[in-house]
């Protein structure tokens, strides 16, 4: 077989050739559609002939990865080499104790470890000795040592810890198959012993009331959706355990969980576009879960609980604080209002209008908000109702609100970043009883500049009654840190900063977010990552959060794939290699954060890219909005786009650009393969969600049902068939000829992708028959799949195993982009 290929390091020689899988037609007729799937067979997973052609193509991913053996090897000793392998959390105080995780230098997981609190008046975390053996440092103990529980697994992850008030009893649960089912075990910390109590293979995050006398947990239905919470006795058999509420709209999981002031157990029911949230009081938990606010279609909702300290001179003088509700909905505002609701006033149910409305999002661009939905996403915002911060931002979401004893912090979205801001409660206290907005301050990162994309979080707040605030923050190039903040005096403190071995300095890295004009107009921020003096194109221009703007393309079709007259292979141009990735599902952003993976790319002067396409968070639900459903296609376009601005500005190379994504975003892989197949020599896709219109199909399967909201229904709706049946990968594959004549080459970027049989979320089948598509002799892809039968979604357990194939993965890209790399240069070709 003759790959139409950029691959200089892949042309399998004559002798290995891809595995050909047996083609069994199978017919789907859908609102008068008809397609025949040869490969639906492969579903079968016990099947004897699925399980050999797995495994024909394992061996033959393995072959092909030998040339890449030398520089796999050097890049796992690079990311090893780098990172502190003995080390330790800061220690966050709950209860009596002082929690952290330790890791140490050959092993594959962390332990869990505390210290008792000497003193109630001591909020500063003790120093400990991050070299020292676990458990030798006075008071502390090993409480949960993931290794030891993790012997005899090829595969291991907690999905819950959860100790009692007084410290004494622990409820964990793992999974040791990478299937998202977990086993509930409870233990005596004062003995180490596990108690009989046994509940399997259920959903994560079970909850272990605060006097370790109930366990609260979800079930999961026949398509491993989490649908029903029951009710467990400690020391009782689970054969008497009770189920106390049961979500019949398969739309719709379930959780449960711990309310922040433990006065709560709370069932979260929630779909891609509906949520409720129902209580249950620990002192009565053998009662009925009732709803905060009642289920409205339509309608987000989450809620915490705290109290606001009573103001001088406040109404009724007793000096009482004041007990509130926290809501934060969508219900007027789709990017969602935060209420403070005044808990003396009745008891639940409450509606979604009471309360003071503390913030609010921008309304423009979204769906749901009438005459501002013309009004573009990205204009400045001005509400009387917010705070002075607030005023004037573009691309607002307001993503939630705490309140703890001394102070409040607010996070929200603007101007594609995550902030963070916050007020000492006595001047809320003040704020609300005059009627005004708060007085919130913006949190700036301590030490930064205005030279790097910072992204910003509060964390490690585990205690209500805390004095300080904990934050971090970190940029693509400035290793995370965390602080610790007084909010009443401004005093700012440094707990840990992430150490980089070996010779790093960030200066030597250089940062920045512009935008890109796409086809329909639509600006798309884009983050570009690069190493100073060895991409000449970008040194010496504009760093950090930029206004430069690039236009792309005008006939993206046009661009053909650069090929040398007289040669096979594509001549390079004088842009750099790149990495280019994106995700724009889900609403989920794609926001900055540092990688000692990505080091290894940028000291070999790689570009690394990150388009933030629409169907992500970045700015706001407008942004989500404009691309899902019926308007997916924009998140491939802006991707296409984004690449394509970058290639025509002469920054980087379409010879060595490789793209990358991981499951919604290995769907826009596929798609963007398909779609635009002469700008990438590359593509690595993880988990790929490529074979989308058959899953989507199908409400049996996990997710299905609930993902409707999200892609639209297929099964239901002719006009969601026809769009998504458009651009699904697996039935879009354009064959040589095809491309010859759409983009005036046969080229077809080098393809590997990742899987796992046990993943319940993207099945192996998707990306299995994926590949055996671009096999075939008509489509001539070379393309590659590494099916892992010990792992999960996420991929592998354990840190050097996931190390391990983050530098096969790594060393794919780097063969396509720094094809005369010296590693390379030594491995040979298979």
């Amino acid at each position: 077989m003759t790959f139409q290929t950029a691959s200089s390091i892949f042309p399998a020689p004559a002798s290995l050739r891809p595995p050909q899988a047996e083609q069994r037609p199978h017919l789907r007729q859908v609102h008068g559609d008809s397609f025949v799937d040869p490969y639906e067979w492969l579903r079968q997973k016990d099947s004897e002939q699925t399980r050999a052609y797995i495994a024909a193509q394992n061996g033959y991913c393995q072959q092909r990865f030998k040339p890449l053996e030398a520089l796999r090897s050097t890049l796992f000793n690079e990311f090893k080499s780098r990172i502190q392998e003995s080390d330790m959390s800061v220690p966050t105080r709950m209860h009596g104790y002082w929690y952290f995780t330790r890791t140490r230098e050959g092993s594959q997981y962390a332990m869990q470890c505390r210290m008792p609190v000497t003193d109630p008046n001591d909020w500063n975390p003790p120093e400990i000795d991050r070299t020292s053996a676990p458990g030798s440092m006075p008071g502390e103990e090993v409480f949960f040592d993931n290794n030891r529980e993790a012997e005899g697994h090829d595969f291991f992850r907690l999905g819950g810890l959860d100790v009692s008030s007084d410290g004494r009893w622990m409820l964990y649960c793992v999974d040791t198959n990478g299937d998202e089912r977990y086993d509930i075990r409870l233990r005596d910390l004062a003995t180490g012993e596990d108690l009989p109590d046994r509940i399997d293979q259920v959903s994560s995050g079970p909850v272990l009331t605060p006097d370790a006398q109930w366990v609260f947990y979800a079930k999961v239905d026949q398509a491993w959706r989490p649908y029903s919470v029951w009710r467990h006795k400690v020391g009782t058999p689970t054969s008497s355990d009770v189920c106390v509420f049961t979500e019949e709209d398969e739309r719709y999981w379930v959780g449960v969980g711990l309310s922040f002031d433990e006065r709560s157990v709370v069932i979260g029911s929630s779909s891609k576009t509906t949520s409720e949230v129902l209580l249950l009081s620990v002192d009565e938990p053998e009662g009925t879960f009732k709803p905060f606010i009642k289920r409205q279609d339509g309608v987000e909702y989450d809620v915490s609980f705290a109290s606001l300290p009573a103001p001088e001179g406040g109404e009724g003088g007793d000096g009482q604080p004041l007990p509130v509700a926290v809501v934060y909905h969508n219900l007027d505002n789709p990017n969602f209002t935060v209420r403070l609701i005044d808990m003396r006033s009745h008891q639940p149910p409450f509606s979604f209008d009471e309360g003071v409305v503390i913030a609010q999002g921008s309304p423009y661009g979204c769906e749901e908000a009438g005459s501002d939905q013309s009004i573009p996403l990205n204009e400045p915002y001005y509400q009387a109702d917010n705070p002075e911060i607030l005023q004037g931002a573009r691309g607002l979401s307001i993503e939630g609100m705490g309140i703890y004893q001394h102070f409040a912090l607010l996070s929200y979205r603007a101007n594609s970043l995550m902030h963070l801001a916050v007020i000492p409660t006595a001047q809320a206290a003040q704020d609300l009883q005059a009627g005004r907005p708060w007085s919130f301050r913006e949190v700036e990162p301590a030490g930064g500049n205005s030279s790097r994309i910072y992204a910003i979080a509060a964390g490690d707040n585990a205690s209500y009654e805390a004095p300080t605030m904990r934050y971090s923050f970190a940029s693509y190039t400035a290793p995370a840190e965390l602080h610790e903040l007084n909010v009443t005096t401004g005093e700012d403190r440094l707990l840990k900063r992430a150490q980089v071995l070996g010779d790093f300095d960030q200066a030597n890295y250089a940062e920045r977010r512009l935008w890109v004009k796409v086809r329909d107009g639509a600006c798309v921020p884009v983050s570009l990552v690069w190493r100073r003096g060895l991409v000449p194109a970008l040194d010496g221009g504009d760093e950090g959060l930029s206004s430069q703007f690039l236009e792309a393309p005008s006939d993206i079709a046009a661009l053909t794939w650069p090929e040398a007259a007289g040669q096979e292979t594509a001549a390079p141009s004088s842009g750099s290699p790149c990495f280019i990735t994106g995700y724009g599902s889900y609403e989920i952003a794609s926001d900055p954060g540092f990688s000692v993976g990505r080091l290894s790319l940028l000291d070999r002067g790689i570009v690394y890219a990150c388009v933030h396409t629409r169907g992500g968070g970045e700015m706001g639900r407008a942004w989500y909005e404009q691309g899902r459903r019926l308007k997916k296609l924009h998140t491939f376009e802006d991707f296409i786009d984004c690449t394509a601005a970058l290639q025509e500005a002469g920054w980087i190379d379409p010879t060595r650009t490789v793209a990358n994504g991981g499951s919604a975003g290995g769907l826009l892989m596929g798609v963007i393969a398909n779609m635009a197949p002469q700008l990438y020599a590359g593509i690595e896709a993880d988990v790929p969600f490529v074979d989308a219109l058959t899953t989507i199909l199908d409400p049996s399967l996990p997710l299905t049902v609930t993902e409707w909201d999200e892609w639209g229904d297929p099964l239901h709706n002719p006009e969601v068939y026809r769009y998504m049946k458009s651009y699904t990968p697996y039935e879009n594959v354009p064959d040589a000829a095809q491309r010859l004549t759409r983009f005036g080459s046969s080229h077809f970027p080098v393809v590997f992708a990742t899987t796992s049989v046990n993943d319940t979320r993207v099945f192996y089948v998707e990306p299995l028959k994926w590949v055996a598509r671009l096999q075939e002799e008509a489509v001539a892809a070379d393309a590659m799949v590494k099916v892992e039968v010990d792992a999960g979604h996420g991929g592998s357990s354990g840190r050097y195993r996931q190390w391990e194939e983050l530098a096969l993965e790594n060393a794919f890209c780097i063969s396509l982009m720094k094809p005369d790399d010296p590693d390379l240069q030594t491995g040979g070709v298979a």
